[in-house]
């Protein structure tokens, strides 16, 4: 079928859905003073996914969506077989501060294996961002590639970043490769120009592209691994003489490790938040709950309540997992292109596995917007998570209904935290 047919039968087909089209609920009276979506959208994952506003289609016992939404653009999606339960502006196209990392980690991830080892030079390090957030890279001293992902994925350290990207070859390469990954996944509202998600021009992603690389980067277990460690041990500066001392990081994700406010999610096992001036908060988040596994990603609430994005994301997994069942899907995740040739990489690989092959043209917008040391009572990665994954490339067909390692891994998980706080 031709694209132009497909589109066409795409909206014809929409015109024909029921569909329920919600304003959004804000949690303070500012809506007036919020920036407005573009009256239309990319249609990537289905037509209703184009247009402004709530998409949800309630079915009978559906429960309704939770009235304190203030996100610019929110997604909730069955991480399995890729069903958009609801959407909200998904494929709004906005800055995406540090859940950049994820692509980021997608794309160079593969290349290494987790015991890589790198000696720091001042050039690895140049031209940090102002205020980024940094874990503690020291120049001439050395780390290995766990230490530093680690450093990535908990303390979300634009040095690990840096260093990381010179181990690849440089940030444009990086970023090349970034768009090219990006690309591949259909994430086409996805463009970076910095390998960090750092504020910079031009650089943005959507609710929608940031769950489809989510979903790709839970399918490699190091990914896993990383990005569900609460906390962990991170090497100090080696100093002559003297053993090598370490001091411990923690994860940045609050619906993880907890905060103020914030009690961990039961059954979190990811993924990755973010915070930068023109981003606002950000946060995609990946949960289980009786063997059903959903991922949310909420962009810059409004909201002026504490930790707003985790709250949200909160209320979203639970609507969602009360509402499966009983809804009719707005959308889908769309696969990789490579899905189509069987040519993607490993979906249960680590840092030893072949990166999937490359997609081209990365999209440009124009101007448009360790070993990880688990503390007593801490909600960390079962580490070495054996199981199945999440995709099995086939043909022409995208299989999503195979069982995903995480729930065992949240089993394991909730089983030791109850024999450490009985």
């Amino acid at each position: 079928m031709s694209a132009s047919k497909k589109t066409a039968w795409a909206v014809t087909t929409a015109a024909l859905l029921p569909v329920l089209v919600a304003s959004p609920a804000h949690a303070d009276d500012k809506e007036e003073q919020q920036p407005k979506p573009p009256a239309v959208m990319s249609t990537v994952g289905g037509s209703l996914l184009g247009r402004p506003g709530t998409q949800v289609q309630l079915g009978p016992g559906a429960p309704v969506l939770p009235k304190e939404l203030s996100g610019r653009s929110w997604i909730v999606a069955d991480a399995e077989t890729g069903d958009i339960l609801a959407a909200h502006n998904s494929h709004w196209r906005l800055p995406p501060a540090s859940t950049l990392k994820m692509l980021f980690a997608d794309t160079v991830l593969p290349k290494f294996p987790k015991t890589t080892v790198h000696t720091v030079t001042p050039e690895d390090l140049k031209d940090l961002g102002a205020g980024s957030s940094l874990v503690g890279v020291k120049e001439k001293q050395t780390y290995t590639a766990h230490d530093l992902w680690l450093g990535v994925f908990l303390r979300s350290g634009n040095d690990a970043v840096r260093v990381l990207s010179a181990m690849n070859g440089g940030i444009p390469k990086t970023v090349a490769d970034m768009n090219d990954h990006a690309a591949e996944l259909q994430a086409l509202d996805t463009y970076a120009v910095s390998p960090d998600g750092y504020d910079a021009p031009r650089q943005v992603s959507s609710a929608y592209d940031l769950t489809l690389i989510a979903r790709s980067g839970m399918q490699k277990a190091d990914f896993r691994e990383y990005c569900s460690t609460a906390r962990a041990a991170f090497p100090g500066e080696l100093k002559p003489g003297k053993k090598r001392e370490t001091f411990e990081i923690q994860n940045t994700n609050r619906l993880l490790t907890g905060d103020f406010g914030v009690a961990p999610y039961q059954g979190i096992a990811g993924v990755k938040n973010g915070n930068t001036t023109h981003a606002g908060a950000t946060f995609t988040g990946v949960a289980e709950r009786n063997g059903k596994v959903l991922l949310v990603t909420v962009m810059n609430p409004s909201s002026k309540e504490q930790h707003a994005v985790y709250k949200e994301t909160a209320r979203l997994l639970d609507w969602g997992f009360a509402a499966s069942g009983k809804v009719t899907p707005v959308g889908e995740l769309v696969p990789p292109k490579s899905a189509g040739t069987g040519t993607g990489g490993d979906a249960g690989a680590g840092s030893d596995g072949t990166a999937p092959a490359p997609g081209k043209n990365a999209p440009d917008p124009g101007t448009a917007q360790t070993v990880a040391q688990e503390k007593s009572g801490g909600v960390g990665v079962a580490l070495g998570v054996a199981g199945g994954v999440l995709v099995l490339l086939a043909g022409a067909a995208f299989l999503v209904n195979r069982r995903w390692p995480l729930p065992e891994l949240v089993r394991r998980r909730q089983s030791r935290d109850e024999s450490v706080n009985p």
